[in-house]
């Protein structure tokens, strides 16, 4: 990247041009970000991943912004129009809109109503008009009637044409236009009279907002309504207001043949400058609310896949149904198989009394503690089931209700048949619903994230886009909790920093032929992990059958000899033993942080994070996230009442507000008005996926199945 790039990209990020230039030389050099971000702190000043990854999606950016620059100066050169001046505002761009006006009027070009009237001669005429060239128009035309131009109206009307689509190349003009419509024009959306789509967007019959507020979940509707037939979708901005700036603007009242100059202005602008502008605007509105969903939808998947984990108990999975009836498997402590059955305690059967029977059995054989329902279909009736059942006293556990989707495209999943190839698809679907519940992150990863749905329209947004974020969310998540290499499944270890498909299956293989690994240094004999592989990923992969304590830690293979060190040097017993000392030492302040970094010739950050790894060895960060709500009884919609209290936990977050799990078939919406007595920008400021909350019911639907929630006491 060139310096004026990497200033660009500092003042977005309001951080200096060396952290710029130290995370891009990282990233070239084929460094991930989960890696920089925890192991190469002192050359960035210690980014995050949020910044180092808006880095890495500049660096693409400007590397195709220069590959197209590239093009476009081959494309002029050959028309030998390339002069310095116009090299110059090239090479200077850094907008990819701005690159574009500039080669507008270089672009090879269909046949236009400007380029017949210069095959007819007009141009000279054209020139002659716009130069200010005094007299009177039609003796002027007239010199330029042939076989070709008829009648002087005909010239007039071709300078015109060359004249307008010249406005319309006018690079300043188009941007003032394009600046204008986004701070000044209107969103306008009406219903189509004949579209059997019209009852859901009844909002957007008659409906105007400004450009420059409007959010985007209400861009993705209006596009989806115009995707299928339902409503016409335009721009507007006051066209005789910007005609007359336009005119005052590029030709000035005192110029000769102002009059017709206007009438070329107006006709450029309605026929050429506007609906050009305004499709360039339209994308950028879909491109913006396209990347917001993505990010709403991005960080509910983090929140969700971070959601902490139920260790150490045996539970019972649900899939619920109706007419096949509700599958049941029991996975142990580890998250193994046990045993499982199918019953049908909803209508149209209700066989209650066996399938009271078959549950009771299974809990009290496996002494199993939890029982997670899918949240599909008669998930109601199921939860109802359950809790008859904890509160006649038969079953001594408790019950959630989990988030379902995705466990059916897992259940057909290759993954899905190599963990479970004895097993039909209709038992591993509720293993997953066990399961994650007992490790979600471990489970989740195995699904493909778009079917996971924790985000709004997204299934209108660039599917593209929304890979590339939603890998780069599981990813992070991963390195973020670290993976225990002799136990993680193939789809965890993938997503391993410095990891990938050949190489996790090789670990897996390395480990059914040789058994476990005992040392992070063993990694290397892994076929297909060099020095680079195992310097990206050794610090996330934690291996608990090493005689080496250190490989227990996120402490880096290459920080060892220092750690050994910062024991000498304190006179400790080099033992996990030790970690109350350090943790004493480093609080009690004794110790100068600064000098003792340059002594063991470490820096700063790299040392706290040793320390931090030896206080808190077994942190996850999954546990700082709120716990999973549990539940002994049943609520239902016909039970609530305005202004009652009810708890839950957040679903789903999305631009205009969250949906709140109370356990019943819909969950009720918190709209983002009500989530706080100050004004709230974005709902992810005030609430996580997951996160528990007490509300107030403010409005209740009840034939439609809608609650309204307020979080304002």
């Amino acid at each position: 990247m060139n310096s004026r790039e990497i200033k660009l990209i500092a003042e977005e990020l309001s951080i200096k041009t060396i952290q710029v230039e130290k995370a891009a030389e990282l990233l070239s050099d084929g460094n991930t970000v989960p890696f920089i971000a925890r192991y190469r702190k002192e050359l960035t000043m210690a980014l995050d991943e949020e910044q180092l990854r808006h880095i890495e999606s500049r660096m693409l950016y400007f590397n195709k912004l220069r590959e197209r620059k590239i093009t476009i100066i081959q494309t002029i050169e050959k028309l030998e129009k390339l002069t310095p001046e116009l090299m110059a505002l090239i090479e200077k761009c850094v907008d990819a809109q701005e690159l574009e006006d500039i080669y507008l009027p270089y672009k090879p070009k269909k046949r236009t109503r400007a380029t017949i009237a210069k095959e007819k001669g007009l141009q000279p005429l054209a020139d002659r008009i716009y130069g200010a060239e005094p007299g009177d128009l039609g003796k002027m035309a007239a010199e330029y009637l042939s076989d070709k131009v008829k009648t002087v109206a005909e010239a007039l009307q071709g300078a015109s044409d060359i004249l307008a689509e010249h406005f319309n190349e006018l690079a300043d003009l188009r941007g003032f236009v394009r600046f204008t419509l986004q701070k000044e024009g209107l969103v306008i959306s009406k219903a189509k009279e004949k579209s059997d789509k019209l009852a859901d967007y009844e909002m957007y019959h008659e409906f105007a907002e400004a450009v420059e507020t409007i959010p985007a979940h209400r861009i993705l509707a209006i596009n989806r309504g115009e995707k299928e037939d339902a409503l016409r979708v335009t721009l507007d901005l006051d066209s005789e207001k910007m005609i007359n700036l336009l005119s005052e603007r590029v030709l000035g009242r005192r110029r000769p043949h102002f009059d017709f100059l206007k009438k070329v202005m107006e006709d450029s602008y309605k026929r050429l400058i506007f609906p050009s502008v305004e499709r360039e605007l339209r994308h950028l509105l879909s491109e913006k609310a396209e990347k917001q969903a993505v990010e709403v939808f991005a960080k509910n998947l983090y929140q969700l896949l971070m959601q902490p984990p139920v260790r150490g108990k045996r539970i019972i999975g649900i899939d619920p149904a109706y007419r096949t009836g509700c599958k049941v498997a029991v996975i142990s402590e580890t998250g193994n198989y046990l045993a499982g059955t199918t019953i049908y305690p909803t209508p149209p059967h209700k066989e209650l009394v066996r399938s009271e029977a078959a549950i009771t059995e299974l809990v009290q054989k496996y002494k199993v503690e939890i029982i997670a329902i899918g949240n599909g279909t008669a998930s109601r009736e199921t939860a109802e089931f359950i809790a008859s059942l904890i509160k006649k006293g038969k079953i001594n556990v408790k019950y959630t209700v989990v988030n379902e989707a995705g466990a059916s495209v897992y259940s057909a999943s290759p993954i899905a048949k190599e963990e479970f190839p004895e097993l039909e698809a209709s038992t591993r679907g509720n293993i997953s619903i066990a399961r994650r519940l007992q490790d979600p992150l471990a489970e989740l990863v195995k699904i493909d994230p778009k079917s996971i749905g924790v985000g709004q329209y997204q299934h209108d947004v660039n599917q593209n886009l929304l890979m590339e974020a939603l890998d780069k969310v599981i990813e992070s998540a991963v390195n973020s909790v670290g993976v225990d290499v002799n136990t993680a499944s193939r789809p965890l270890l993938e997503r391993v920093s410095g990891l990938n498909k050949t190489t996790a299956r090789n670990i897996v293989q390395y480990r059914n032929e040789k058994g476990a690994l005992r040392s992070r240094e063993e990694l290397l004999k892994v076929k297909g992990i060099g020095a680079k592989a195992y310097q990206q990923a050794a610090g996330f992969l934690k291996i608990y059958e090493s005689s080496n304590w250190l490989d227990h830690s996120t402490i880096h293979p290459e920080s060892y000899d220092a750690t050994k060190k910062i024991f000498k040097k304190l006179k400790l017993n080099f033992s996990p033993e030790s970690a109350i000392d350090i943790k004493y030492i480093k609080e009690s302040g004794v110790l100068n942080i600064a000098e003792f970094a340059e002594e063991l010739n470490i820096g700063r950050y790299t040392l706290n994070d040793i320390f931090e790894a030896l206080i808190r060895p077994d942190r996850d960060p999954r546990e700082e996230m709120p716990p999973v709500n549990f539940r002994e009884d049943v609520l239902r919609i016909e039970d609530l009442k305005e202004g009652m209290k009810v708890k839950g936990a957040v679903q789903n977050i999305t631009d205009f507000g969250a949906f709140i799990d109370l356990g019943l078939k819909n969950a009720g919406l918190v709209h983002i008005s009500k989530m706080a007595k100050k004004f709230v920008k974005n709902p992810h400021e005030v609430l996580k996926v997951g996160q528990q909350v007490e509300a107030t019911v403010i409005s209740l639907d009840i034939i439609r199945g809608r609650i309204g929630l307020s979080l304002i006491d």
